[in-house]
């Protein structure tokens, strides 16, 4: 008896670890799927399911369940051609998209502005969180005066994001020259814009709408 388990041990131990191998794989694999079907994830390159590759005209099927806004003015244009709203089935305004060109609809995205703040980092940084989540969590690339807001921009992400000047201390309001530095922005200053740019490494434009 005793030689016979001898043989079988091995045996045994072998196909336990071949079980265990494919536990944790198959737990692995749930896992990652889990993560890409989190539908309001913001990643390296991609906000939920658009990614920085995604085309303006693959939006219509992306969002298929949820309604698209165009708000291109050109008489014709199609529903994906220029800057679109995208509003959750119910009527939440979750993102507004911006192509690199207007005119194309295979043109790529350049801008995500988030509206919902169910969007968040793998750091907890969302459109609700406050300039203490940002102090806490990234590293400040640079920050921009601008007329009626400081534009931040964070090492190492696509994320940048304003603060409406009303949150900062008045002796830096009114000096449009001045370098703000992150010290004098208050912890608990709120974004007024919450964006993502996919620029390809170049300037990231601020336009009026956005200062």
């Amino acid at each position: 008896m005793a030689e016979t388990d001898k043989e079988i041990n091995p045996q045994r131990i072998k196909k336990m670890k071949k079980t265990v191998l494919f536990g944790i794989i198959a737990t692995l694999l749930f896992i990652k799927c889990e993560e890409e079907k989190n539908p309001f994830a913001i990643t390296d390159g991609a906000i939920g399911p658009i990614t920085k590759t995604t085309k303006m005209k693959q939006l219509d099927s992306i969002f298929a369940q949820d309604s698209l806004v165009k708000l291109n003015p050109i008489k014709g244009a199609l529903d994906t051609q220029g800057e679109v709203e995208i509003y959750e089935k119910g009527g939440t305004k979750l993102l507004l998209v911006s192509p690199y060109d207007e005119s194309d609809p295979n043109s790529e995205i350049a801008n995500v502005q988030v509206f919902d703040s169910r969007y968040t980092t793998e750091k907890g940084l969302s459109k609700a969180s406050t300039f203490k989540d940002v102090k806490a969590n990234y590293e400040i690339a640079a920050i921009e005066n601008a007329i009626n807001s400081v534009v931040v921009f964070l090492k190492g992400t696509s994320l940048y994001l304003t603060i409406d000047k009303k949150e900062l201390p008045e002796e830096v309001r009114y000096n449009f020259n001045q370098k703000i530095e992150a010290s004098q922005i208050p912890d608990e200053a709120k974004f007024k814009y919450f964006m993502i740019g996919w620029d390809a490494g170049e300037p990231i434009e601020i336009q009026e709408g956005d200062i």
